[in-house]
């Protein structure tokens, strides 16, 4: 019994996303809200004070009946009319037929019950502000303010010109009509200040993920952009080069290889700077990746601690943990119902480590395929020889830890970095790095010998300009 009840729970709580679980909170509200006034303002008084004669008895159980009705009603249209409130499905007239049918003896009821003096005037108000209740919050969501208030004033007159007629003092009829306005503004404020907070609710979810779309196609764009600035001129460089070289080449001219060279240099050039955009694209900087954790999951209502700097780490362990940093927040935000997160960054025998812990996970965890975030988790660190540890850490607690082994020669390097942990390179270091690249050394510092292969930047003819008389026929 507790397994299917945890399992309701899940489906009916733990599954919804926030702006669900506050909807469903509201009318769960709105439905307790109508069998609590009816039963304090309706059933006991009216029980309570009903003469003990036949008529008044079988007008007061009949009374009773048509209000316990009129909440079953009310229950069953609340989705409805909210759901016509924000404009997901339209409410036809038709729906509030029984609801109307049941409001009319509910209201003449009380005056009937008054008049032949089987009932309290003062109980007979309050049970006619018990009926108007259960009404009032549907109708204030389907129909405009206006609209509600005029019709709540005729209905607050015919009232009053109702207790006049049934024989009751000069001060009833008054005290009618401020019990029925009293009613009537209580359930236009129950019904419309709680629904537009929804709509305010779910315009804010729209926003977000509108937001979201944008974040990704900007992120395309950039990308885009940076693509076209790389390859653009390149490409036009490698097609007026091969454009030269077939004239060259028809006219038997030797420098159309020293052309075709240079397209092959071009091209190797361009796909080098190819992969360095996709590389840095690609990359995650942990000290940033952290800082947007924290102010993710903050916006979204659960504090997050960080301790530990990522400053002195290679970029392809932050790469890796910041990969980490970036599923470990989501899976805090979309699993569970997280009240505290947790982050450590350290360095421990060579290896750095991160630790994120958060609460709010359910016991059973939820039915359906795994994801497969953790999956590409382990293949990214498993390329730098990590691991990644997943699973509980305590009742209703989850841990998740990566360990990267940092290399031999960095171990004991640290970069100089700002106070955010992002990386200030040296400009002299930045230089010789590129200085190593083009001129290969071996393992003891001297520069590598001349493999065979033709360089074409250490050919001078491969950049020669080929004047235009020279190919022009």
């Amino acid at each position: 019994m507790f397994n299917g009840l945890r399992g309701w729970q899940r489906r009916t709580w733990h599954d919804r996303s926030k702006a669900e679980r506050v909807e469903l909170q509201s009318v769960i509200c709105w439905c307790a809200s109508v069998w609590v006034f009816s039963l304090s303002w309706l059933v006991l008084p009216v029980a309570g004070d009903l003469r003990h004669r036949p008529l008044p008895l079988f007008l007061g159980g009949l009374l009773i009946l048509v209000g316990v009705l009129q909440c079953l009603t009310a229950n069953r249209l609340t989705r409805a009319a909210l759901d016509h409130y924000l404009g997901r499905a339209a409410l036809p007239a038709s729906a509030l037929s029984t609801a109307v049918a049941l409001l009319v003896p509910a209201l003449v009821l009380p005056l009937v019950l008054t008049a032949t003096g089987g009932l309290d005037p003062w109980s007979a108000r309050l049970a006619l502000g018990g009926v108007m209740l259960p009404f009032g919050l549907v109708y204030g969501q389907v129909v405009p303010v206006r609209v509600f208030l005029r019709r709540s004033a005729v209905l607050a007159l015919l009232l009053m010109a109702g207790v006049a007629l049934a024989g009751g003092k000069a001060a009833d009829a008054p005290v009618t009509g401020a019990m029925a306005a009293f009613a009537a503004g209580f359930s236009l404020l129950a019904a419309r200040c709680g629904a537009w907070t929804l709509s305010v609710l779910w315009e804010a979810e729209r926003a977000r993920e509108v937001e979201a779309r944008l974040a990704v196609a900007e992120e395309r764009l950039r990308f885009g952009r940076d693509l076209h600035d790389v390859m653009g001129r390149n490409l036009a460089v490698i097609a007026l080069k091969a454009e030269l070289a077939v004239q060259l080449g028809r006219r038997g001219r030797p420098e159309a290889v020293e052309q075709m060279i240079e397209v092959q240099r071009l091209a190797q050039e361009s796909q080098r700077e190819v992969r360095a955009v996709v590389r840095g694209y690609r990359e995650a900087d942990l000290g940033a990746e952290l800082a947007g954790a924290q102010g993710v999951l903050a916006a979204a209502g659960i504090p997050c601690t960080i301790t530990g700097s990522a400053a002195g780490l290679p970029a392809p362990v932050q790469s890796a943990l910041g990969w980490v940093v970036r599923e470990a927040a989501t899976n805090v935000l979309r699993h569970g119902d997280a009240r505290q997160c947790t982050v450590s960054v350290r360095v421990a025998d060579g290896r750095a480590e991160l630790t994120v812990e958060n609460d709010g996970v359910p016991e059973t965890p939820p039915a359906g395929r795994p994801g497969s975030g953790l999956a590409g988790l382990r293949e990214r660190l498993a390329e730098l020889g990590g691991t990644l540890r997943a699973g509980p850490a305590g009742t209703g607690r989850f841990r998740l830890t990566a360990r990267v082994p940092l290399p031999p020669g960095e171990q004991g390097e640290q970069d100089e970095r700002d106070p955010r942990g992002a990386a200030v390179r040296d400009p002299r270091r930045r230089a010789r790095r590129a200085s190593d690249d083009r001129h290969p050394t071996t393992g003891d510092g001297r520069h590598a010998p001349d493999d065979g292969h033709h360089r074409p930047e250490d050919d001078p003819a491969s950049s020669r300009t080929i004047p235009v008389s020279e190919v022009t026929p």
